[in-house]
C-alpha cells in the first residue's frame, strides 16, 4: 500500500511539473529536502522563486486534496524555504503554492487545480 502512495505521489509530481512548464514557470529543483521537510518543487516565474505543494486523492469524500496541507506541514514548508534561500543567497520575491490533483485509479489527473499565494 505505502510503495503505491508513493508512485501515486511521484506521477502527481510529474503531471504538476509538466503543468508548470506549460505555464513557462523554469523548475529549479523537485523534491529538494531540509530535516524533516521536503520541497516538491521550487520553480520560477517571471522575477518570483515560487515552492509549490503537490497533493493529490483519488476522490474527494473527505475533502479536496490541498486541505492536507495542515499548519504542521505549513511549518515545516516554510523552513526548508527559508533553508533553500540562504544555500543560495535568495533575498527577492517568493509565493507559495499549492497543486492540488484528483487522480483516476491509474493515477491520471482528472483535476488539477492550481492555487497561487496559497497560504496568504
Amino acid at each position: 500500500m505505502k510503495c503505491n502512495t508513493i508512485l501515486t505521489g511521484k506521477r502527481a509530481e510529474e503531471h504538476a511539473a509538466n503543468y508548470l512548464k506549460k505555464k513557462h514557470y523554469q523548475i529549479i529543483e523537485q523534491n529538494w529536502r531540509y530535516k524533516k521537510a521536503e520541497l516538491d518543487i521550487i520553480a520560477k516565474k517571471n522575477d518570483a522563486l515560487v515552492f509549490i505543494e503537490v497533493k493529490s486523492r483519488a476522490y474527494s469524500y473527505y475533502g479536496e486534496p490541498e486541505t492536507a496541507v495542515n499548519e504542521k506541514k505549513t511549518e515545516l514548508i516554510f523552513a526548508a524555504a527559508q533553508a533553500f534561500m540562504e544555500k543560495t543567497n535568495y533575498l527577492w520575491a517568493i509565493r507559495f503554492d499549492i497543486i492540488s490533483i484528483i487522480h483516476d485509479n491509474r493515477g491520471r489527473p482528472v483535476l488539477l487545480k492550481h492555487i497561487k499565494d496559497a497560504f496568504f
